[in-house]
């Protein structure tokens, strides 16, 4: 079955970098769009970064400029690489992808389990 797994996360001081990782295997064609969301307590889950299969990246805008979103086709990784946190930061990170199923009809999604980063001020 298609499953991401994520690593990386942890706790840093503001100002600190993360590197998050996130595999995914099992995808019959591949994935093609993937990105991170984070999630804090009693808040709505927000998406961070996405970038394309050709390697578009996009940001929302409280990280442009801190975070870098990449990724290694041939590995099925994707990558967010996080400089200058702070602590608004700080919430449960998870790794999206978009797929095509044996059908190639319709695209669906799968989400990793999530990493925890915290960042103290």
């Amino acid at each position: 079955q298609v499953q991401l797994v994520e690593s990386g996360g942890g706790s840093v001081q503001a100002g600190g970098s993360l590197r998050l990782s996130c595999k995914g295997s099992g995808s019959i064609y591949g994935f093609n769009d993937m990105g991170w969301y984070r999630q804090a307590p009693g808040k709505e889950r927000e998406l961070v970064a996405s970038i394309t299969d050709d390697g578009n990246p996009t940001y929302e805008d409280s990280v442009k400029g801190r975070f870098t979103i990449s990724r290694d086709n041939a590995e099925s990784t994707v990558y967010l690489q996080m400089d200058g946190l702070q602590p608004e930061d700080a919430g449960v990170y998870y790794c999206n992808a978009q797929y095509y199923g044996a059908s190639a009809s319709w695209p669906l999604s799968a989400w990793g389990q999530g990493t925890l980063v915290t960042v103290s001020s």
